[in-house]
């Protein structure tokens, strides 16, 4: 875990500080869309068995590291471990997604629920983080992360993914006392979850907010902003010498960018649905700024990916504090070659000198 870092560049732009280029990673870069990857979860038997093995786990966050020449790697896992070590029943189900055998619907429910220790219920993610830290030797930084507890949330009350959110809106409307217990146990787990990953070795974090956007903005400020603020005030901020920065990304918060901004994370993640100019415009120097390229381009032709990577690649403008990314997950239909002409063009894409 000592190895000295030989790429800072993420560190660097997540903080603002001047880097000699755009800096890249991609959510969900370990993944389907890799024929290793699938390889190694056909080794594992199933999803789950392939996140609580710490060794696996290992094996496919360094999977895109080893094919692409990538700013940073991370942490392969999921965002329902809290929920899992809560003993809810958690189970993935082939094209189905998660499944949750006992949802949490009542003041009974989440009476019954216990924060975990990290260092004991979710050991397997810690043993991960330690371990990806000592193979990556200092190749990049490690991000660990977490599931927003409105996001947990919605999978622990709905028991499972949803399309309307029925179960957790009725909650929120008719008690909201009870869902308010239920975020702050989530936060609470949240907290001790990220700070064990930081203490075993990842060098960023960030919260995962996927459904913040099917809030009315009230909600979105009182049910997931509010407890998100209070992670990022909760969290390890500086380890073995150096800042931890964080990031915060609400799939289809666009409409929240500067409260997000206002919460103390050092940055923010942007969908593609918003212009990186318009938010940029938003939240001025306060935060760097991640994404926003659209998923959906990585089935274009190479060219028409070159020209959507150097749009959201300019729209930034000049100056510190932009890490590339796309605007959400890599989908698992994707030619793992055109990953490579992205990561080629943004790392060919030259800025100012001290920019």
């Amino acid at each position: 875990m000592t190895s000295v870092l030989k790429n800072d560049l993420l560190l660097r732009a997540l903080l603002r500080e001047p880097v000699p280029r755009r800096p890249i990673w991609l959510m969900r870069q370990a993944g389907r869309y890799l024929p290793e990857y699938r390889a190694t979860r056909t080794r594992a038997g199933n999803f789950l068995a392939l996140c609580t093995n710490p060794e696996l786990a290992c094996e496919v966050t360094l999977q895109p590291i080893n094919r692409y020449p990538l700013d940073a790697a991370i942490l392969f896992s999921d965002i329902l471990t809290i929920p899992h070590a809560m003993n809810l029943g958690l189970e993935f189900e082939a094209g189905e997604g998660p499944k949750i055998a006992r949802p949490v619907r009542t003041s009974a429910d989440i009476d019954n629920l216990r924060v975990p220790d990290p260092t004991q219920e979710l050991r397997y993610v810690i043993d991960a983080v330690a371990l990806i830290r000592r193979e990556l030797q200092g190749r990049v930084p490690l991000i660990g992360f977490a599931g927003s507890p409105w996001t947990v949330g919605t999978y622990m009350v709905e028991g499972g993914g949803s399309k309307t959110f029925g179960a957790i809106k009725r909650m929120m409307y008719e008690a909201p006392r009870e869902l308010h217990r239920l975020m702050a146990l989530l936060a609470k787990a949240t907290i001790l979850y990220l700070n064990a990953q930081i203490a075993a070795g990842a060098q960023a974090v960030m919260i995962f907010d996927t459904w913040g956007g099917i809030l009315n903005p009230a909600q979105y400020r009182e049910f997931s902003l509010h407890y998100m603020a209070e992670i990022v005030a909760g969290l390890t901020r500086e380890a073995q010498g150096r800042r931890v920065p964080n990031i915060v990304f609400t799939k289809g918060g666009g409409a929240w960018l500067v409260e997000i901004a206002a919460i103390g994370c050092d940055a923010v993640g942007v969908d593609w649905t918003t212009d990186l100019a318009t938010a940029r415009k938003l939240v001025g120097s306060q935060v760097a700024l991640q994404g926003n390229l659209d998923p959906s381009a990585l089935f274009a032709p190479p060219e028409t990916l070159r020209a959507e990577a150097l749009r959201v690649l300019t729209s930034f403008g000049s100056g510190p504090g932009h890490v590339f990314n796309l605007g959400h997950g890599i989908t698992p239909d994707v030619d793992p070659e055109r990953v490579a002409v992205l990561v080629e063009t943004v790392k060919n894409f030259a800025i100012a000198p001290g920019a």
